[in-house]
């Protein structure tokens, strides 16, 4: 894996960082991230994904772009309200990033989808605000031994945090059965800046993933209230039990 002269002149502002350098901005470009939603938290990650470089980038989302997406989704404009957000994304990332190889999968994620699209990737990041999802992908994750960062906004707040990584803890150590739903955006509001924040804190937590720096977020959550901007880190205790999944039922 080699940087042209133009690759090096782009991302030269992280090569100068002495714990990324040339090494890191190599590895960023092998990478493979697939991004599981591309509404309020998926496109910050996706817009600073492609700026960083991660060589290949794939968006699953069914969802059309609609009017009231467009207060917190700043990736999407009037012209793109009632087209598909994957093309959406996708084009705009091509313009943002020529280098970067964009996969589309204009489906949802369940146990029929899950192993076949996990598979190809290196990290998942999981931008849904659907429940059901997040078990599907963490235990497609543990299946797949593949390491996943979640994120979530309610309302002012947000959490993010990186599961399966070192097999430290699982979404199922944090909540071990599903939860109640939890209402949607459309029934309860979002703060409009809040999933920009929150999808800016997953994509560095990608990043330093890829670029082996820092410290992750794993086995540990990270919690945030943007009306007083006071945040939090607790400690996850991870299960061992939680690391064994049936992947006979993904199957059958």
């Amino acid at each position: 894996m080699t940087l042209t002269p133009k690759e090096l002149r782009r991302y030269d502002r992280h090569i100068i960082l002495e714990s990324i350098g040339i090494k890191g901005q190599k590895k960023l470009k092998a990478a493979k991230v697939l991004v599981v939603g591309a509404g309020g938290l998926g496109t910050p990650v996706l817009q600073y994904l492609s700026a960083a470089g991660v060589g290949t980038i794939g968006i699953v989302d069914k969802d059309l772009v609609e009017e009231s997406n467009l207060q917190r989704q700043t990736i999407y404009t009037d012209k793109d309200v009632g087209k598909l957000k994957t093309v959406t994304t996708r084009n705009k990332i091509r313009e943002q990033n020529k280098n970067v190889t964009v996969n589309i999968y204009n489906i949802y994620v369940t146990k029929k989808t899950a192993l076949k699209i996990l598979s190809d990737y290196d990290i998942i990041v999981d931008c849904t605000d659907n429940i059901e999802a997040r078990y599907v992908i963490n235990d497609a994750c543990v299946i797949l031994n593949k390491p996943w960062v979640y994120g979530s906004v309610y309302k002012f707040e947000g959490q993010v945090s990186v599961f399966n990584y070192k097999k430290q803890a699982t979404y199922r150590c944090l909540y071990p059965e599903q939860e109640k739903k939890v209402p949607k955006a459309s029934t309860v509001g979002i703060f409009g800046v809040l999933p920009g924040i929150i999808g800016t804190i997953q994509a560095s937590e990608v990043i330093k993933i890829i670029t082996n720096i820092g410290e992750i977020l794993s086995g540990k959550l990270y919690y945030l209230n943007a009306l007083n901007m006071q945040n939090l880190t607790i400690d996850i205790q991870g299960k061992e039990d939680n690391f064994k999944v049936d992947k006979q039922s993904f199957l059958s």
